[in-house]
């Protein structure tokens, strides 16, 4: 397997561990353990990072994924990913924002935009998940018909 075939499956799994550590950083934080919802958030962080510097690396060598579906899932794919785009544009703004509110220790600020932040990055990630198996799973491109 070439990394430009295994980068994909790479991204997924960072990005699977991030909805992972999202969604336990939301459970801590609902239950008062600021500890390790900490942790976890950090550890979002950090598999965001690496998602990032994976996705951009993937796409400067190997270009745009392209989508085999046919018919009506066309748009409906497509749909999902313009939106992912934008959501993930977003996302990219408003997370480090959040992050900077708590790592400086200005919580007031930091919840006033967290249950946002978490929201639009956990969809991110999930719409993210459903884009790589639609188009590495169920519709891979297979080359223009012969």
């Amino acid at each position: 397997m070439s990394l430009k075939t295994l980068l994909p499956h790479v991204m997924f799994v960072i990005n699977s561990g991030t909805v992972i550590a999202l969604a336990l950083g939301y459970r801590y934080i609902r239950r008062g353990d600021r500890a390790r919802h900490r942790k976890c958030m950090i550890t979002a962080v950090v598999l965001g990072t690496a998602f990032m510097v994976f996705y951009l690396s993937y796409h400067f060598g190997a270009g745009l994924a392209k989508f085999g579906g046919e018919g009506v899932i066309r748009p409906i794919y497509f749909s999902i990913l313009i939106v992912h785009i934008i959501t993930a544009a977003a996302a990219a703004l408003i997370v480090p924002l959040t992050v900077a509110r708590a790592l400086s220790g200005r919580f007031d600020a930091h919840r006033s935009i967290a249950p946002f932040a978490w929201k639009l990055w956990m969809f991110v990630a999930l719409s993210g998940i459903t884009v790589y198996v639609m188009t590495i799973h169920l519709w891979p491109f297979r080359g223009e018909p012969a």
